[in-house]
């Protein structure tokens, strides 16, 4: 096996196009090829290639004082697909490994968990969708075979029943506590997310693999959203006038970006604006919290019974989740009470770590 870093435009392609021909079409959603220009400015990205120089995996590597400070001193690496070959892996880690100076090594992450990431250990045969992870099941098994041991363990989820009579509420408090929600707006989009930021990181901030994420990193993530925002899905409740709950749902694309292969440029651009009518069939929750010292008061119960009412008004059939936490009851209960079940089962690998 070679080893390559990724210099050349050429190298580049090739690296972004290394899943499309390793996966299937209908279930491994392609991360945005702009995504990945971008990460390249803060990882280093390498190709491994065969003898006859064939692509048979790819990496990046990078560090990052926000999770070092959360975690501990860790090597993070992401981006990281392989065929189901041991010497392969082997290559993959031994790159990681050597840059990692005797930290423990962390990931799949691109860049952080609370972007991009993570590895399914279950549902293979239920399609992956945007801002979570797709992949075969040897993926598991060969990480857990050279020595890596899971980490934050989660599951997506599904709902398919947007009846709201599993969010009971007592209207009565939305007078008595001054409650009121708020919806997203294309217009207003920019304006909304400091709002948006200052919740996330405050409900965030106890998860363990949580980092604080800047103006900057939530404006990259959120590129592009506006246009395509179903103003009635992006939803949060003020009290008395502050902020204290939310909830971040958006039409899911997945099955457009696995036709273009993630390759979002302009042309595609105006096509999927020009069909997106088509993709208001399925929604994906990416993000809800309640803020400190309104946690356990029922808020985000409020606003799933709203976005369960908007989901059934707009004609959706189902309401994919990314990754909840097991140890997240409380997150998780809130899809078991509307019939929803785990779709993956979710994972972070981390490995040379004191247990």
């Amino acid at each position: 096996m070679k080893v390559s870093l990724v210099e050349s435009r050429a190298d580049l392609r090739a690296f972004a196009e290394f899943p499309l021909r390793l996966h299937p079409t209908d279930r491994y959603v392609p991360l945005l090829s702009s995504v990945i220009a971008a990460h390249r400015r803060a990882a280093e990205l390498f190709l491994v290639r065969d003898r006859r120089g064939a692509v048979v995996g790819r990496t990046s590597a990078h560090r990052s004082d926000a999770f070092d400070a959360k975690v501990g001193p860790r090597q993070l690496f992401g981006h990281t697909e392989f065929v189901d070959d041991d010497a392969v892996f082997a290559a993959v880690l031994d790159t990681v490994e050597a840059r990692a100076g005797g930290r423990p090594l962390f990931g799949p992450v691109a860049l952080l968990p609370n972007q991009t990431g993570g590895v399914i250990t279950s549902g293979f045969t239920e399609r992956g969708f945007v801002d979570s992870a797709w992949n075969p099941a040897y993926y598991p098994a060969m990480y857990e075979r050279h020595g890596f041991r899971r980490r934050f363990e989660a599951d997506t989820w599904l709902v398919e029943d947007f009846s709201d009579g599993a969010f009971g509420f007592d209207d009565a408090r939305v007078e008595a506590e001054r409650l009121v929600i708020r919806h997203g707006s294309r217009r207003r989009f920019r304006g909304q997310l400091p709002i948006l930021r200052e919740m996330l990181n405050a409900s965030f901030a106890q998860l363990g693999y949580y980092t604080e994420i800047s103006a900057e990193q939530l404006a990259d993530q959120t590129d592009g959203l506006a246009y395509l925002l179903d103003e009635a899905l992006l939803l949060w409740l003020e009290k008395a006038g502050r902020p204290v709950a939310f909830v971040v749902t958006v039409p899911d694309i997945s099955e457009f970006l696995m036709a273009v292969g993630g390759r979002l440029g302009v042309l595609n651009q105006l096509r999927l604006l020009a069909t997106r009518g088509r993709y208001r069939r399925d929604a994906v929750l990416v993000i809800k919290g309640t803020v400190p010292g309104e946690q356990g008061k029922g808020y985000l119960t409020l606003l799933s019974r709203e976005l369960h009412r908007n989901l059934a008004a707009g004609g959706y059939r189902t309401l994919r989740s990314t990754f909840v936490e097991r140890e997240n009851t409380a997150s998780a209960a809130q899809y078991r009470r509307a019939g929803g079940r785990p779709l993956h089962g979710y994972t972070f690998y981390e490995k040379g770590a004191t247990a």
